[in-house]
């Protein structure tokens, strides 16, 4: 009787020899899994930097060009012994050399300029911001390069040193301006060591005063 049921349990054991026993779970519907968490972060839509920005006006970038142009005049001084030693380097400079001796034979002309400027342009609100900004670095600028003619006036130094220190200033001098035209046609605000920290803080005083 045994041997006759072997032959019967066969078929039923090889019907699925590769698929593994897979126990069943069981049913429960009561468990609920929470919702996932959202991001409590405001939405900020990107906005594109060029979007914002807004070329400046030719006129003011005129404006700017001229307020640099005053240190320029002011400051040509200082480049006597280069021009002395390489004329080759005056020739850039003698469009200007004309309108400087004008605007040197002005009685008070460098103190009526300043206070044009800065009357008319700093402290002027109907100016754009970038032309009193401008403008407040080119008064800064010139102002410094007063305090080395006091400094000689007073220590009355030797002809070496005099002569060192004109080029060194006239050298300055001439790659602030160049810097700072370059600037002003592109319709950018230059950034001139010690000049533009002390402009950019005296311009937001007089703004919130």
């Amino acid at each position: 009787m045994a041997t006759a049921t072997l032959p019967l349990l066969r078929p039923s054991l090889l019907r699925h020899p590769l698929k593994p026993l897979q126990p069943k779970l069981p049913h429960r519907p009561h468990l609920k899994f929470p919702p996932p968490p959202q991001s409590t972060k405001p939405i900020i839509p990107l906005i594109s930097a060029s979007a914002s920005y807004t070329p400046i006006p030719a006129t003011d970038r005129l404006l700017s060009v001229a307020s640099y142009c005053f240190p320029l005049f002011n400051g040509l001084p200082y480049g006597r012994f280069v021009f002395l030693h390489h004329p080759v380097l005056s020739v850039p400079f003698k469009p200007l050399l004309p309108l400087a001796y004008c605007y040197r034979s002005i009685p008070f002309a460098s103190f009526i300029s300043f206070f044009a400027f800065y009357l008319g342009i700093v402290r002027n609100p109907s100016a754009s911001r970038y032309v009193r900004l401008n403008a407040l670095q080119a008064l800064i600028f010139d102002v410094i390069l007063v305090v080395p003619v006091l400094i000689e006036q007073v220590l009355s130094p030797g002809l070496t040193v005099t002569v060192l220190g004109y080029n060194c200033l006239f050298t300055v001098l001439v790659t602030c301006f160049s810097y700072a035209l370059g600037c002003s046609v592109l319709g950018k605000t230059p950034s001139l060591p010690l000049v533009s920290e002390a402009a950019e803080r005296q311009l937001n005083n007089l703004d919130y005063s």
